[in-house]
């Protein structure tokens, strides 16, 4: 068995207090809520914080509610089954609901969160193993060395986003709170991210992402799908997300496709902007997925050959746009 190193627990009972506590611990303080990320790289001894602040218990962060443009502020302390759960997920936010549901297990889903699936962590086959298997190999830059084994005459880390909702929530054009004791503030889910396999956040140590702000579907067709091997549990392997907006005569007038498991960051693709103007053809949506195929890059690091994850862009990003093109109205109903 695998044991966590030691580390003091802090559970603060307001937002206000966390802030506070995680400010002044330092660097070696982490969030914790649900844990099922943090836990298992604690113990393969990735990371090591000394404090471990938990907000899983903070009602602040437990609340959804309508927003005032008619979309949803949902607090990131709410596990992935509540949200997928909630009433007024269920009736407005079909895509966003379905993608929850795809997240590894029920098990699971009962504790992880909207927000640690927002701030996952990077993943590598070279990095999450046990202590002993890097070391034997020759340790990896983003836990104990100073070289990437994905690519080892580099000079970053190449470690990819492995999160499922965030290229969804990207495509929908979401927005995240963060607050801490210096200061509050509100930026978009892209935003949030950096192409960089360490430092994958542009969120400040100090900061608690608070809250969700997904703006209203308003008629946008929007769906997820991803590559694992198996059918519940595995991280994905590849993440195809798309929304995209139809007018009333049957042409694009927005399109957004956004990818996971590509690169250290959700990648949104140009590729979509050929959509617009366009109507939803077999023609279009085959254009538009050749062209991704193309100018996407996955890397050897996560589950299936780099070269058949490529193709998947192709297939992938095909299924999900013809099953856009079927719908009639935004996918809202319980599956």
């Amino acid at each position: 068995m695998i044991r966590l190193p030691p580390f003091q627990l802090v559970v603060p009972g307001s937002l206000d207090e966390a802030a506070r506590v995680l400010a002044d611990a330092g660097p070696v303080a982490s969030l914790v809520a649900g844990g099922t990320d943090l836990y298992p790289n604690m113990k393969r001894r990735q990371i090591a914080p000394a404090v471990l602040v938990s907000i899983a218990a903070l009602p602040e962060l437990q609340t959804v509610r309508q927003a005032a443009d008619g979309g949803l502020a949902i607090g990131a302390g709410i596990t992935l089954t509540s949200l997928a759960d909630h009433p007024l997920v269920r009736k407005q936010f079909g895509p966003l609901r379905d993608a929850a549901l795809d997240i590894s297990t029920p098990l699971l889903r009962n504790m992880g969160t909207l927000g640690g699936n927002l701030c996952l962590d990077t993943r590598c086959h070279f990095l999450n193993q046990t202590e002993f298997w890097r070391h034997a190999l020759g340790t990896c830059m983003k836990a104990e060395g100073d070289i990437c084994r994905v690519a080892p005459g580099g000079s970053r880390c190449w470690a990819i986003t492995s999160a499922d909702l965030p290229p969804l929530l990207i495509a929908l054009g979401a927005r995240v709170q963060l607050v801490s004791t210096r200061v509050e503030r509100k930026i978009s889910l892209s935003e949030l991210y950096r192409d960089d396999g360490i430092a994958w956040l542009t969120k400040a140590p100090d900061e608690i992402l608070t809250e969700l702000i997904v703006p209203s579907l308003d008629g946008m067709r929007a769906g997820y799908l991803k590559l694992r091997r198996r059918a519940t549990f595995d991280f994905p392997a590849l993440g195809v997300a798309a929304a995209v907006r139809v007018g009333a005569d049957g042409v694009v007038e927005s399109a957004r496709i956004v990818l996971g498991a590509v690169t250290s960051r959700p990648l949104d693709m140009p590729e979509a902007q050929r959509l617009v103007g366009e109507r939803l053809t077999t023609e279009a949506i085959a254009s538009v997925a050749d062209a991704m195929q193309r100018n996407a890059k996955p890397l050897h690091l996560a589950d299936y050959t780099h070269s058949y994850r490529k193709r998947m862009v192709n297939v992938y990003a095909t299924r999900l746009l013809e099953r856009l093109a079927q719908e009639q109205e935004p996918a809202a109903a319980p599956r």
